[in-house]
């Protein structure tokens, strides 16, 4: 797939250190602001337990995750929108994603320098915000100035967008993201702009506050909790920095011995993978067999003949039918063919909406 989440947020907030833990590219990491300035991209594969049970019956020769596609953008600072720090370009980054993981600093640490001079996650979304909306709002009136010979000369229809567009410009000015009353513009083109895009917001932990965190970070991340529920967004709490330091561990037993030290079942970057995964509106269907399991990715609502397709452009051209089986029925029955013997294997066409988790055997005639 092409879609890309965009990683976000304000200078030295742990953005290239995240991304760095994701995709163990050694992008620069330093302690000053705008070290990021060309995007880095990574693919990271998704983490799915589903896949291991499916492998402990299937037995499979070859095993092949989903993936999903990160991009690093350098940090925004306060008046972006007008070009500091380089911001325009930085902003063409953002526009170039599907979705966004906004990383927001919730430790303090006087070595490492906070552009704002205190941390405080709030007014830092605040800033990201502002600045987002600021831009959408120039980009509003550029396109109310294209249309408003025509509105004024009558066009019923120009009329109407020129009206919406002007709402929307004028609650942009006002720091509104589009996504808080997306549902009030069905039918208006909104793919130029920053604020619609799905959001996540990544909160940023001192490794010490992961078991228990201070009154102080609690206040935090309450207050990161109330502006997510607003966005519609996940709130993912990590400690940036610990979640490097597992990645850096090879084997498997002490990985699992330092996740146990701090009280975690695993590490926390795997909800964050999903969770971006998910974002982008993406699902997985599962191929098995003793030669490979492989995840394959599709878009939510995609149809079994989109998904042949994922596989080879001839699946897609001499569809026949997709045989399914619900992923719970082949884990409970322990297989391919004890869920066909028990009817549960079904023979679907090509308008069949594939679902999550989906283990599908295709037929196909070329």
């Amino acid at each position: 797939m092409s879609l890309e989440c965009g990683i976000v947020g304000l200078p030295n907030v742990g953005k290239s250190t995240l991304f760095n833990t994701l995709t163990s590219l050694q992008v620069a990491a330093e302690n000053f602001p705008f070290c990021t300035v060309d995007p880095n991209k990574g693919i990271v594969d998704v983490p799915d337990l589903r896949m291991n049970k499916i492998c402990e019956i299937a037995k499979p020769k070859g095993i092949v995750p989903a993936n999903v596609s990160f991009l690093d953008i350098a940090g925004l600072v306060k008046g972006a929108s007008q070009g500091e720090g380089l911001g325009n370009q930085f902003l063409s980054h953002i526009r170039s994603v599907d979705a966004v993981a906004h990383v927001v600093r919730c430790f303090e640490d006087s070595n490492v320098v906070h552009l704002m001079g205190s941390v405080d996650p709030e007014r830092d979304v605040e800033i990201i915000d502002l600045e987002l909306c600021l831009s959408d709002s120039e980009r509003a009136q550029k396109r109310m100035e294209k249309i408003e010979k025509l509105a004024k000369s009558g066009n019923k229809k120009e009329k109407d967008e020129f009206d919406r567009i002007k709402m929307l410009r004028d609650r942009l000015g006002q720091g509104l993201p589009i996504r808080r009353f997306v549902n009030e513009l069905e039918g208006l083109d909104l793919s130029d702009f920053l604020t619609v895009k799905p959001l996540m917001y990544v909160a940023n932990l001192a490794e010490t506050e992961l078991k228990s965190p201070s009154p102080k970070v609690k206040d935090w991340l309450a207050r990161l909790a109330e502006i997510a529920a607003k966005d519609n967004a996940p709130v993912v709490p990590l400690s940036i920095a610990l979640e490097y330091q597992i990645s850096q561990l090879e084997g498997q037993e002490d990985r699992a011995m330092f996740l146990q030290e701090y009280g975690l079942s695993e590490p926390g970057l795997n909800r964050f993978i999903q969770d971006a995964y998910s974002l982008l509106g993406l699902i997985t269907f599962f191929t098995a067999g003793e030669k490979e399991v492989r995840a394959w990715t599709v878009s939510r609502g995609q149809t079994a003949v989109d998904a042949a397709g994922k596989i080879h452009s001839d699946f897609a051209k001499g569809f026949i039918r997709a045989e399914v089986i619900h992923y719970e029925d082949f884990i409970r029955l322990g297989g391919e063919k004890a869920a066909r013997d028990k009817g549960l294997q079904r023979s679907e066409g090509k308008e069949y909406i594939v679902e999550d988790g989906d283990i599908i055997l295709f037929r196909f005639n070329v």
